[in-house]
């Protein structure tokens, strides 16, 4: 299970840069790893990093390689090759070491991480219940109810994907966060009636999921207030100034390799990736032009330095988001993905 999803997530994000949707799955994935003889640790691995790794390798993403792609003035397929390799090589990096440490669990409980929190995250995520028990037939409502699910993340990657970008005749949607929110409270009601759930338990079942995320949501706005604090205070200006004059006079490859590590610090500061792309690449492209560096070059040199670092920076809704539905500190976070930052590292 733990290469197939790690691949299921790493699609939507080099397709569309699956990031803040994957907090709707951690409740799914954690209690299955938990019930297969894992810990939450890998359950929040396989989304942290299937995703994160697949928006460092990101392919056609609208919010990131589109909107960089425009800046640079480069059709959003050229260096697609480059980055479909770090894509795939990533991924195998990154399975590796989760099954690794996987593995290592489930022979032994007390190598996890978290071992001090097993019998608490036990109760919280199997609701006590031993692995398995409990657990009826698979009807034929439960497959229409998935079905619909994941119908609607064919809907959202369809709505979001710039396919006229890529010169292919298909209708261009532009969608953005108001219609995804909306194409999921339509969804969300869709399941509900095909799972014949009554007004007051599809409310109810609503209310209560929110009500499961509304710390994560206040940690959110903390980890976005940090962003907030950095572009009011002119603090990010000051550091896209010094950026500039150190890349001013470099040209080629070296050129390249100090974008790449200047995009990790910028990368703290502003972990919205779109957003990121808004500011820095109009200044660093045509610095790029003067160097005799591709437009493409400078797209790929931002997605992998971005890319690295929001698999662990503290300003990132989804790190922090997904930390807490896990119940996983941000220390042992750290400890546990700094060996796969470096070797992902090395790799761009």
């Amino acid at each position: 299970m733990i290469p197939i999803l790690m691949i299921i997530f790493a699609l939507g994000g080099t397709t569309y840069g699956m990031a803040e949707e994957t907090l709707a799955f951690y409740p799914l994935i954690i209690p299955v790893m938990i019930a297969a003889g894992y810990d939450a640790l890998v359950g929040a691995s396989v989304l942290l990093l299937g995703a994160g790794i697949g928006v460092l390798g990101s392919t056609i993403n609208p919010f990131a390689t589109g909107i960089a792609s425009g800046f640079a003035g480069v059709s959003i397929a050229e260096g697609i090759v480059l980055r479909l390799f770090v894509l795939i090589v990533g991924l195998i990096i990154g399975i590796w070491f989760v099954m690794r440490y996987a593995e290592r669990v489930r022979a032994d409980p007390s190598k996890s991480l978290v071992y001090a929190q097993k019998a608490e995250n036990e109760a919280r995520f199997l609701s006590g219940q031993d692995a398995g028990a409990g657990i009826g037939p698979f009807t034929g409502r439960h497959k229409l109810v998935l079905g619909i699910f994941f119908l609607a993340f064919v809907a959202m990657i369809y709505g979001v994907i710039p396919w006229e970008d890529l010169g292919l005749a298909v209708p261009t949607l532009w969608w953005w966060f108001p219609e995804m929110t909306a194409s999921f409270l339509l969804f969300a009601i869709l399941v509900g009636v095909a799972g014949r759930l009554s007004e007051s338990e599809l409310t109810g079942s609503f209310v209560d999921g929110a009500r499961d995320l509304l710390g994560v949501a206040l940690i959110i706005g903390i980890a976005r207030g940090i962003t907030v604090i950095m572009n009011n205070g002119k603090i990010t200006d000051t550091v896209l100034n010094w950026a500039e004059g150190l890349v001013a006079d470099t040209s080629g490859a070296r050129f390249v390799l100090i974008l790449f590590l200047l995009f990790i610090p910028l990368s703290l500061l502003i972990p919205s990736t779109s957003g990121l792309a808004t500011v820095a690449m109009p200044i660093m492209v045509p610095l790029a032009a003067f160097a005799g560096v591709a437009g493409e070059l400078v797209v790929s040199a931002f997605q992998f330095g971005s890319g690295v670092v929001n698999l662990i920076t503290p300003t990132s809704a989804v790190v922090m988001g997904g930390l807490a539905i896990a119940r996983v500190g941000y220390g042992t976070w750290w400890k546990f993905s700094f060996p796969i930052l470096i070797s992902l590292a090395v790799l761009s």
